[in-house]
């Protein structure tokens, strides 16, 4: 049974790329007691090990990323207003007009550009840039607003984190579903020993699983993700990359990584195997840390198994249970299948 509770911790916790640390307590706080090891190496990485019942053919590395996309306070006006620019990449279509949180004092704030009626019909055709977009917080002045934010602070998408009849909406599912996923093999008891680890910044260029990739120095590598579902009117059949409700996402490559072929078999036939509906992607596209862990050191052999989800950085994503429960089974039995080097 899926620990929904959990996941909403996961989800609400705050952490943009290089702010993760919320997300980092929470993690170790639910792994301490069932890994061997843990340490948070010099970029913020959480790099834990657990034995497992058998000493492994292959030594195997499964990796998540902590950090989301949101923004960062880059100015602020005479009349209090604050200027931003993104942290990581944010669909800018579905910003203004929302809520959000600024600093470690969580000020709430919304995003706002020139009103509606005051639009020449040019602009009304146009998505504004984030050049255009203030956040407003309330304050009357530019020394108001500093009494309680700071250049620099991070700012994040105040929003819900709802489950119903299988749906689950929040921000960051990208990649707190991933986080999830870890820290329940970490809880439960694996059959090969195993190294698990927890990146930060993956969402401003792969920056964290570059050197924890190098630190474990493993033989093999399952990246664990959510990847973008864009079975939506309007779409294509082939341009919908995957779908919600049909499993977790096995991919043959992206736009950063041509995956191995033997762990690309070794995936799908272990969801097969567990009985977990499966799906690759219709499209080349994104990416993600599998894209540095691959090419780390003399080459890693690299798989991703992602969560289809809708909405992807964007203030409010949406998945479904069935796929989350598909994404854990698969991971679990492929994680096993090339720890006992069942290629």
């Amino acid at each position: 049974m899926l620990d929904l509770k959990l996941l909403k911790e996961l989800c609400c916790a705050k952490g943009i790329s290089g702010d993760e640390n919320a997300v980092r307590d929470l993690i170790i706080k639910n792994i301490s007691d069932y890994v061997d090891e843990v340490n948070v190496d010099s970029m913020g990485n959480v790099i834990a090990f657990k034995k497992g019942a058998n000493k492994p053919k292959l030594k195997l590395m499964l990796s998540a990323h902590m950090d989301e996309v949101g923004f960062i306070v880059t100015h602020i006006t005479d009349d209090g207003l604050i200027k931003f620019t993104e942290v990581g990449g944010v669909d800018k279509q579905v910003i203004y007009g929302k809520g959000v949180t600024v600093g470690k004092n969580e000020i709430e704030g919304v995003v706002c550009v020139k009103p509606l009626h005051l639009l020449s019909s040019n602009e009304r055709e146009n998505v504004p840039s984030i050049e255009d977009m203030f956040i407003d917080i309330g304050a009357k002045t530019k020394n108001q607003a500093l009494e309680i934010i700071n250049l620099g602070d991070p700012i994040y998408f105040d929003s819900i984190f709802e489950e119903k009849n299988g749906v689950i909406k929040s921000k960051a599912l990208d990649d707190r579903i991933g986080c999830y996923v870890l820290i329940d093999i970490i809880k439960s008891d694996i059959p090969y020993d195993m190294y698990f680890t927890f990146v930060v910044q993956e969402e401003v260029g792969l920056r964290g699983a570059k050197t924890a990739s190098y630190t474990v120095a493993p033989d093999a590598a399952i990246v664990v993700e959510a990847t973008t579902a864009s079975d939506i009117p309007g779409v294509d059949e082939e341009k919908k990359v995957c779908e919600i409700n049909k499993g977790a996402v096995v991919t043959f490559m992206d736009k950063r990584t041509i995956y191995d072929r033997e762990l690309y078999n070794i995936a799908c036939k272990s969801a097969e195997n567990v009985g977990a509906k499966w799906q690759t992607k219709t499209m080349v596209v994104g990416g993600n840390d599998a894209g540095v862990i691959q090419s780390s050191r003399s080459g890693v052999k690299t798989i991703a198994i992602s969560l289809p989800c809708r909405y992807l950085h964007a203030p409010v994503s949406l998945a479904t249970c069935y796929d989350l429960e598909a994404v854990l089974n698969t991971v679990k039995e492929t994680s096993k299948n090339i720890a006992g080097g069942l290629f």
